[in-house]
């Protein structure tokens, strides 16, 4: 099969609008993974053993199953108790909460190099715990976390291929939709690679700055 430019620009438009809602639905999980592994950090390093022992029994529980069983289960099974989701919200939640499991070990490990002093400087001000948290235990810890918290929204990209299995019209499922329809693959499936290996590239450079700029900051 030889290819085909004309059927390429014909086609990209709508490829187009696919690549926007892999990076809407990767921008948007990467958000609910950042907010809610906070959330279970935190509630790991409660003092309240029922609490942390519950929280760490979920993270290992999510991050042992397939996430596409989770988005399965999240769209499909849901409705049957009377919780239906639109297609792109139920995979930002999937990917989001998935992903929060591991991004909630990278939160814990950076919170737990900040230095004991730290929270001792904090209360011997007159800090509430909030306010330490705010103002001196996350400021610290964020910093560290950027490189690994990249990989993984790198890695969340490159699995929205997995939206489509819920009808979600990200890349994937409109190259899909195209080959079906056309009964030419060599395009469509070649171009997703081009799109997902240019972003990836600019990702890894992206994050390769940023860890060089860290290390300059340590010395």
């Amino acid at each position: 099969m030889e290819w085909d430019w004309d059927f390429v620009w014909q086609i990209m438009p709508t490829l187009l609008e696919g690549f926007k809602i892999t990076i809407l639905a990767t921008i948007l999980g990467a958000v609910v993974a950042m907010v809610v592994g906070l959330g279970l950090a935190i509630a790991r390093r409660s003092p309240i053993a029922a609490v942390s022992r519950t929280v760490a029994f979920v993270c290992e529980f999510i991050r042992g199953t397939p996430l596409l069983v989770q988005l399965y289960f999240i769209f499909y099974v849901l409705p049957d108790i009377g919780i239906r989701l639109a297609p792109l919200v139920a995979g930002v939640i999937g990917m989001g909460i998935h992903y929060a499991t591991y991004t909630a070990e990278v939160y814990r490990a950076g919170i737990e190099n900040v230095p004991r002093g730290q929270w001792e400087a904090a209360k011997a001000t007159n800090l509430t715990t909030r306010q330490a948290w705010i103002h001196v235990v996350i400021p610290q810890a964020i910093p560290p976390m950027i490189p690994a918290l990249a990989n993984y929204f790198i890695a969340m990209f490159k699995e929205t291929p997995l939206l489509s299995a819920i009808t979600v019209l990200e890349l994937m499922n409109q190259a899909k939709s195209i080959a079906n329809s056309n009964y030419r693959y060599i395009e469509p499936m070649t171009l997703v690679g081009v799109f997902f290996l240019v972003v990836s590239l600019i990702s890894v450079l992206g994050l390769r700055w940023l860890e060089e700029r860290y290390a300059r900051m340590d010395d």
